[in-house]
């Protein structure tokens, strides 16, 4: 059960992934910069459910820490990644909200594309971590 479950969360994190990339490409970069976001915290939120645990909240650095914690992980890219979840953590709101910014600005004029880089960059690095975490998982399972 708690694999098919961090599966469903894992496809619809690279689904999301896609959308960003869809809007990247269109220069939606303030919505690009919110799916990336979506997308690597629907992935971890896979990893989370891969040990039976039910994850709570948007931030992703939170839910990635939680995860380091339960499991013991040392993963050589703990910080790196707690980094990339940190930027990402950055766009939950102001992406989607005018009152995020100072008056007369709304969210796609306050994003650009260099932010919209950096955001689908951090979720990639993000979710290709979760699948790596999953198929280590599933080797594991395998061989007991």
């Amino acid at each position: 059960m708690p694999r098919d479950e961090a599966r469903r969360w894992l496809s619809e994190a690279k689904w999301d992934y896609e959308t960003a990339l869809i809007l990247y490409k269109h220069s939606r970069w303030n919505a690009a910069c919110f799916y990336a976001h979506q997308a690597a915290e629907k992935a971890v939120k896979a990893l989370l459910y891969s040990i039976n645990e039910a994850p709570w909240g948007h931030s992703i650095r939170v839910l990635l820490q939680h995860y380091f914690e339960l499991t013991g992980e040392k993963a050589p890219r703990r910080q790196e990644l707690l980094t990339h979840a940190r930027e990402l953590d950055r766009h939950y709101i102001p992406a989607r909200y005018p009152n995020a910014h100072p008056p007369g600005t709304t969210p796609h004029e306050a994003y650009d594309e260099e932010a919209a880089k950096r955001a689908l960059r951090a979720a990639k690095i993000i979710i290709q971590y979760v699948e790596e975490r999953l198929e280590e998982e599933s080797e594991d399972t395998e061989r007991a």
